[in-house]
């Protein structure tokens, strides 16, 4: 008690009249903490489970229980104090040992590096000085970027990571939630003194990234309430989810901002801060027990970085651990921190409280000035040192002697509960744990996911249309480009005869229509790549399924493709007077549907291959020239070698050119060539007419066959043969077509599996 005591006048933990203020959102919600001069000193704070603060707002919001439709009030003044009858009877972090602990034990993982060359290292150390006294690990082929770190974090508690840049505090956070490959990370991580397994830890963990990846046409609601929906059981009712994210708006401040769209770029939205605040909302929304920040106040000014910390303190005191990396904390988000963690390059400098930073660097030899911010001190000598060739090893060392100095830490404050029995109390208690549903006791009838795919599928179904209907342009855009390309083809191929430089005409608008179709389809490449972000965090730690994602992208992208195909058949078929009537023209619209099914399923699978965008645009154009010059339109069939043969039935291009071909010219009874037309783009064709006539009389009177100028040379049957289109019929290749777009797909949902683990090697 007395360690916290002796620097009571810079860190006085009792809410300061600004805390306070901050506390009082734009909405007029007053939530009241009291703060501990120390978790020993902790018996005024009442442990209320979100849970249970949910309910009761929820039941503030309805008048009348969680069944309840009628519209919330404006303001609202919650008091945790008179929740403290329903929290456990006096239940609190004073008055029995925290119901979990996480702990770390020798924490080390290294990556690999290319070796500099000998000999540049021998002019650089004959040459530097500052260079040969460097450790020798800067010249081996691996980089140390944790090093025996060790520590442990409570429930009610923030436990901070601190350092400067490239210290490895977001290294530290990974690790801890489980984002390192387990065979690259040495050391131990445990709960309650049980080996963590990763697949729990995806269950009663939630993780924030340094950026805010949300999607920008949903409100600050919306988003919250789809959370929600992926992350609470389907035993909750839709009244109770409601409740749950209206009571979540309040606890983080967003009720004047509930109807605002986040917006990005190009739409205004919400600001920095409540950005932020919506980032950490949809990762609690499911009340998790193990909460992990990478730098949440990052990018933001002091009030805003202030009032983000404060929702996280309320988060530890609802009965989370919460651990968190931050750069350069103010003075007012220090006094918020319980325990801190300096890192420097990858090595420990200082663990404990904040009010041990004044004693431990008095003793270093460098005492902290007056009014000076402690953090700021810290971090501005850790730098300083580490521009030594030494580094911060003396800080090091120091800080390994003072931590073997003090004594073990008391049985009594570490967590007498096993894991699965701490899951259980805690989710009877109230935790909305994701999985957890009306009968979960323990933690092994915690499930993987808190939905069945159907419903993950309708989820992310709704929440598609929903951005995207909001960004009319998009589709305009696209509708715009297949029109203008109809026009201008319809236009070049205007009212194509029946002569043998129509059939040549025919077969190029073919084959430039087709592979238009596949070219059209290049715009789906930046969906996903602008969405990855936000798949690879919901899917890290089971929100849904990622079979789930792949049938709602593909649900979702599918209506436009109706519309486009429509638009580009009318616009051309009967402008360039293609056969078949109306059945030929539902089928010249099945295929064009086909290629853009299929052409979309081939893009979005590179698009989860390939994580770039103009990388992504040049392997597309690429790939779809190759799909062209093997589509037997260039060459035929017959004429490819045998060694490129089977690129040629893997051209997509080719069995929608074949199809559209076969609906053109598969009538035997339908003439292409007749007479005297069978000169054309030939020498003779040049030649009079009464000429070639004598010509035909010379022929027929060789061949004994009568030949005038009306017989029918080639028939549509002839031209499908001289090109090789013999092998499939025209339903075959619209099947083929489709069954691509499918097969495209199930790799899509394969590239997921392999490539989303997130998880460094």
């Amino acid at each position: 008690m007395t360690r916290f005591v002796e620097k009571i006048s810079l860190f006085d933990r009792r809410s300061s009249p600004m805390a306070e203020a901050e506390d009082i959102s734009r909405d007029g919600l007053l939530v009241h903490h009291h703060h501990p001069l120390a978790p020993a000193a902790a018996a005024d704070a009442q442990l209320v489970t979100l849970g249970q603060l949910f309910k009761h707002v929820g039941d503030a919001h309805s008048g009348e229980g969680d069944d309840g439709d009628a519209s919330p009030p404006p303001h609202r003044v919650l008091e945790l104090d008179e929740f403290s009858a329903g929290a456990g009877g006096g239940d609190h972090l004073g008055s029995r040992p925290p119901t979990f602990v996480l702990a770390f034990t020798n924490l080390s993982y290294s990556v690999k590096r290319p070796r500099k060359m000998s000999l540049l290292r021998r002019n650089r150390l004959a040459t530097d000085p500052v260079a040969a006294l460097a450790p020798p690990e800067e010249f081996s082929r691996t980089k140390t970027l944790l090093n025996s770190i060790s520590g442990e974090a409570r429930e009610g508690e923030i436990f901070a990571v601190l350092g400067a840049s490239g210290s490895g505090k977001s290294t530290l956070i990974d690790a801890l939630a489980n984002r390192i490959v387990r065979d690259s990370l040495q050391g131990s991580i445990t709960l309650n003194g049980e080996k963590l397994d990763g697949r729990l830890l995806k269950v009663i963990s939630a993780y924030v990234m340094q950026d805010d990846l949300l999607y920008p046409m949903l409100t600050v609601e919306e988003t919250l309430m789809f959370s929600a929906e992926f992350r609470l059981p389907r035993s909750l009712s839709v009244s109770k989810k409601k409740s749950r994210v209206q009571a979540l708006i309040d606890q983080l401040g967003l009720r004047s901002a509930a109807n605002t769209i986040i917006g990005d770029e190009i739409h205004r939205g919400v600001s920095g801060g409540e950005r932020r605040r919506v980032s950490i909302g949809i990762d609690i929304i499911h009340d998790p027990i193990i909460l992990f920040l990478d730098e949440p106040t990052s990018g933001l000014d002091s009030t805003s970085a202030f009032m983000v910390v404060k929702v996280l303190q309320r988060i530890a005191h609802s009965g989370s651990i919460v651990i968190m990396s931050v750069h350069q904390p103010s003075y007012r988000i220090l006094c918020l921190l319980d325990r801190l963690l300096f890192l420097s390059r990858g090595q420990t400098v200082y663990s404990g409280p904040p009010e041990g930073l004044h004693r431990f660097f008095s003793d270093f030899g460098h005492p902290i000035p007056d009014n000076e911010n402690p953090t700021e001190f810290a971090l501005d000598l850790i730098r300083e040192l580490e521009g030594t060739p030494a580094g911060a090893r003396s800080l090091v060392e120091f800080n390994k002697s003072r931590q073997d100095e003090q004594p073990a830490l008391v049985p009594a404050t570490r967590s007498t509960l096993s894991l699965n029995d701490a899951i259980g109390a805690s989710i009877s208690r109230g935790k909305l744990v994701s999985g957890a549903t009306e009968g979960t006791t323990s933690a092994s009838s915690v499930q993987k996911y808190a939905n069945p795919f159907w419903i993950e599928m309708g989820v992310l179904t709704k929440r598609s249309f929903t951005n995207t209907k909001r960004m009319p342009e998009l589709f305009a855009i696209r509708l715009a480009a297949v029109l203008l390309t109809g026009f201008i083809l319809a236009t070049i191929f205007w009212r194509l005869d029946n002569s043998p430089r129509g059939v040549q005409e025919r077969l190029g608008f073919f084959a430039i229509a087709m592979s238009t179709m596949f070219y059209t389809c290049a715009d789906a490449l930046p969906i996903f790549l602008q969405e990855r972000n936000i798949f690879m965090r919901e899917t890290a730690y089971n929100a849904y399924r990622r079979s789930s994602y792949v049938l709602s992208h593909a649900i979702v992208g599918f209506p436009p493709l109706i519309l486009l195909s429509v638009a580009f058949a009318l616009t051309t078929f009967f402008a360039v007077g293609l056969a078949g009537g109306m059945q030929g023209f539902v089928f010249f619209v099945l295929i064009i549907l086909a290629s853009f099914w299929a052409g979309s399923g081939f893009v979005t699978f590179l698009s989860g291959v390939v994580t770039h965008v103009m990388l992504g645009y040049t392997v597309v154009v690429a790939i779809l020239a190759y799909f062209l010059l093997f589509s037997g339109f260039f060459i035929n069939r017959d004429r490819i070698h045998d060694y490129w043969i089977w690129f040629h039935y893997l051209s997509l291009v080719k069995y929608p050119y074949e199809a559209v071909m076969q609906n053109e010219f598969d009538d035997r009874h339908k003439c292409f060539v007749r007479g005297v037309q069978m000169f054309d783009n030939t020498p003779l064709g040049v030649l009079p007419d009464a000429i070639k006539l004598r010509v035909l009389e010379s022929m027929s009177t060789s061949l004994g066959v009568n030949i005038t100028s009306g017989t029918c040379i080639t028939t549509g049957t002839d031209i499908l043969k001289q090109q090789s289109i013999t092998q499939l019929t025209k339903w075959d290749c619209l099947w083929v077509t489709v069954a691509w777009g499918f097969l495209f797909r199930f790799l899509f949902y394969i590239s997921l599996l392999l490539g989303s683990r997130n998880k460094r090697r």
